[in-house]
């Protein structure tokens, strides 16, 4: 098998299981609140990440890092996954699936124009038609079904979706200046995250020993969503020719995520989150061309 095909079933595999955590964050919540859900999500993540950096023998890494090496991954922590997954569990808390989904997708607009002043990126006049069209398609989305307007919608659940994307972005910033190994860096976010979050639960008396299926899908999520998934994209990206040939593939991952929010969780699927989803990724894809 030539390293092109090893990146496409790389890929797809990234691609199957993001399709699907849309629908695990929703049975998590049944089961569990967004705080424990980020708890035990961050937890087996954590674990997941010190066996791969043990097993590829690079723990012994960390023991060389300096202190401003550790600060920066206790801040990196704390805005993801801490932070980010408080705020995008609340989210979909509040909304449907099909509609925290794909707002939580805006960040590569986003990361447009943070990356002008973060970055000294200069914003061209493509980055604003692009985030006017994909503007469009998060009205249509937080519409839930209507067209007149989002008297359907719960609009902290909005505020919250769309926010997630920014605090995604700003994480994305900081990461992509640090040099370090990505699975050490991983490992560090996960076990900073997972001491925010447990003093969090502790404080706040919200510490308990979940229902099974809870525990289940947080694990779930913990594996496929901020573990073993992203470990299968970089495999991709090293495997690939060009990550041009891969890159906008992801975006088949909110049009799979819809097919199973319809027939594991039930939602039925509004013409508008349809319709709003395609001309989010268009104005994605529009900033993306050269």
């Amino acid at each position: 098998m030539n390293d092109q095909k090893k990146a496409y079933i790389y890929a797809g595999l990234a691609i199957f299981f993001w399709s699907t955590v849309a629908t695990a964050f929703k049975i998590g919540l049944r089961y569990l609140n967004p705080q424990l859900l980020v708890m035990y999500a961050s937890i087996t993540s954590f674990l997941l990440m010190l066996v791969v950096v043990i097993s590829q023998n690079k723990f012994k890494v960390l023991m060389s890092y300096s202190v401003r090496d550790y600060s920066s991954s206790l801040i990196l922590g704390l805005l993801n996954p801490f932070l980010y997954y408080l705020i995008l569990f609340k989210a979909y808390s509040l909304l449907p699936a099909q509609v925290a989904q794909p707002l939580n997708m805006i960040w590569p607009i986003v990361l447009v124009f943070l990356s002008g002043p973060f970055l000294g990126q200069k914003i061209g006049i493509r980055s604003y038609v692009a985030l006017s069209i994909s503007f469009v398609g998060v009205m249509f989305i937080s519409s839930q079904g209507s067209f007149l307007g989002l008297r359907n919608s719960n609009t902290l659940g909005l505020i919250l979706a769309v926010g997630s994307s920014l605090i995604w972005s700003f994480f994305f910033i900081f990461n992509v200046r640090d040099k370090r190994d990505v699975e050490l860096k991983l490992l560090l976010n996960f076990f900073f995250a997972s001491l925010f979050i447990l003093g969090l639960n502790s404080v706040t008396g919200n510490l308990k020993i979940p229902e099974l299926k809870g525990l289940l899908a947080a694990v779930y999520i913990g594996f496929f969503e901020m573990g073993f998934t992203f470990l299968f994209w970089l495999k991709a990206l090293k495997y690939s020719k060009s990550s041009d040939l891969i890159s906008n593939l992801v975006y088949l991952a909110p049009f799979l995520s819809l097919v199973f929010i319809h027939y594991i969780l039930g939602e039925n699927i509004f013409a508008t989150t349809f319709v709003g989803l395609i001309l989010i990724v268009a104005g994605i894809l529009y900033q993306k061309i050269r």
